[in-house]
């Protein structure tokens, strides 16, 4: 589809948005990781910067809400209209919402920036904010539903005028995504209109403590999937064609997608292992029901990997692993895409440690946590986004790509960075080192801890530098006064059997979405009503930092 102006310009915004978020973030994650090694490089941020835990929440919101709403947002929007080949339905709503979605992000940077919301990416009561920021971070949500409704409109209209055809995979992963972001921010949403906001405007003198985080992680765990499945859906339709090959089976694609949508909600109680006031079988029901989303991940790593390995062998790859060297991997996009799926299958294997009831009390609360998200959300995530920008950024600005080579250097430079960055968090994690902690000014140490505080230290340079070469080729890119000969392809991939031969229960939406309601609502339900009906409002607000 040619986009016309209106759409370009819509999506062209909200990915330029995501990458201003993502650069100032990004920026300050090497000062995160300096301050690891016991380097303390804040003071030169001042008057910007105050302290270790403004520039923490910073990097966080900026990082992991911002940007990924932002980019997400605009990739689903760029996925559906291209996918069904038609315009966007309720535009007017879709805009008005990217102005909502523009109003928090500014609202919430101008606070953090104000040190008048150092309350870190959780934001947990009853450390307290300005009512800005969480006005800010409401009006991001809110937003985001509203350019979600636009694209589900969008979708309802294509499947009413095409009655039988089974929805494009590119749109249907995207459209699955829109609804579990739905589904899941409710629980932020009735956190911060109920709770947090009339708290933060003293309406209320107190709030609870427990009911705010069981709030936060109802909509905290679900949001990892929602960053996660745009890169799936990228891995399923994008990538086989960007390697010459073909997605291995559409129809193990589609159920992936909807298990995700079945399972990744109701599972946030594994996040409160340690706390007390949540009654333990109901952590153990969290606990089963993440163990449940390895099935689709699985099979997007089956999937996945046999659609790479078939390419890999029709272009000669020969032997167990020959395939791989076969791959395009001087394509930039490609190869941030591979190196991103290969870090995330340790990602992975992390992740079941943390939803584990006794080897989470290991590592609760210590470096190994971010060092596990640094290797989904920070490199699954992000780095697979980079390499959506690569042809995604030359399609919207009718530009090719520029400094290829500079780009194809900044996926290699983030991946070992991340690799030498996230064992040095996992390795002190290990040993007990405690998460959010300045350490150049802690009073305490191990010597056990050095080497592996040295390993982030080095990690978080070499993964500023991996930033820096990103930006100057997408930088480069967007201000080049040179068009492009011909328009950048959209390289949606076909399936090795066409879709039409998928089962057609695979497209039915309404059992899917009304299986995953109802694990909601056992999930969480009993607990909330018990919670609601005998609410602990004893926390007044506390500013720390």
């Amino acid at each position: 589809m040619n986009m016309i102006n209106r759409e370009r310009t819509f999506i062209t915004f909200q990915v330029g948005l995501a990458l201003a978020a993502l650069l100032v973030g990004t920026l300050l994650g090497p000062f995160q990781a300096l301050e690891h090694s016991k380097i303390d490089l804040y003071p030169l941020l001042k008057p910007l910067i105050s302290n270790y835990y403004q520039g923490l929440t910073i990097h966080g919101v900026l990082n992991a809400l911002v940007f990924t709403t932002l980019f997400i947002m605009g990739f689903h929007t760029f996925c559906t209209i291209n996918g069904l080949n038609r315009r966007l339905k309720w535009f007017g709503l879709a805009a008005t919402g990217l102005g909502f979605m523009v109003l928090g992000f500014i609202l919430a940077g101008t606070t953090m920036f104000l040190n008048q919301a150092t309350v870190l990416y959780t934001f947990y009561p009853p450390m307290k904010a300005t009512p800005w920021f969480y006005i800010g971070l409401t009006s991001l949500i809110v937003g985001s539903w509203m350019i979600g409704w636009s694209q589900l409109a969008t979708l309802a209209e294509w499947k009413k005028e095409n009655p039988g055809v089974k929805t494009p995979l590119i749109t249907m992963g995207c459209m699955v995504n829109t609804i579990l972001w739905q589904l899941a921010t409710l629980g932020i949403g009735i956190q911060m209109l109920v709770l947090v906001i009339p708290w933060a405007l003293n309406l209320t003198p107190a709030t609870d403590a427990l009911l705010n985080r069981v709030l936060f992680w109802f909509t905290g765990h679900p949001l990892v999937y929602f960053w996660l499945l745009p890169a799936y859906v990228s891995w399923y339709s994008l990538l086989p064609r960007q390697v010459e090959g073909k997605l291995f089976s559409d129809p193990l694609a589609r159920l992936s997608f909807w298990g995700f949508l079945i399972f990744s909600t109701p599972v946030g109680f594994h996040h409160q292992f340690a706390d007390p006031g949540v009654p333990v079988v109901w952590k153990y029901i969290h606990a089963l029901l993440t163990f449940l989303v390895v099935i689709p991940s699985f099979m997007t790593a089956f999937t996945v990997i046999a659609s790479l390995e078939r390419a890999g062998r029709k272009k000669g790859g020969t032997g167990l692993f020959g395939w791989i060297s076969r791959l395009n991997w001087k394509n930039p996009s490609v190869s941030a895409q591979l190196l991103s799926g290969l870090i995330f299958f340790f990602g992975g294997i992390g992740g079941i440690i943390n939803a584990s009831g006794s080897l989470n009390l290991v590592i609760h609360n210590t470096t190994w946590v971010p060092g596990h998200f640094h290797l989904t959300v920070a490199t699954a995530t992000t780095l697979t986004f980079m390499g959506i920008t690569f042809w995604l950024v030359p399609h919207l600005s009718r530009k090719n790509l520029k400094l290829p080579k500079i780009a194809l250097a900044s996926t290699w430079t983030w991946f070992i960075g991340m690799i030498f960055f996230s064992l040095g968090m996992h390795w002190l994690g290990l040993l007990g080192a405690p998460r959010r902690v300045p350490f150049s000014t802690a009073s305490y140490d191990h010597p056990s801890w050095h080497l592996p505080q040295a390993l982030t230290g080095i990690g978080g340079a070499i993964l500023l530098v991996a930033a820096t070469l990103y930006f100057i080729s997408i930088f480069a890119t967007i201000l080049s006064k040179e068009k492009a000969a011909a328009p950048i392809e959209i390289p949606i991939a076909e399936a090795e059997i066409e879709p039409s031969h998928t089962p057609a229960w695979l497209d039915y939406w309404k059992p899917w979405i009304i299986l995953a309601i109802i694990l909601v609502i056992i999930g969480y339900g009993p607990i909330l009503i018990q919670m609601f009906g005998n609410i602990n409002a004893v926390s007044p607000g506390f500013k720390v930092w």
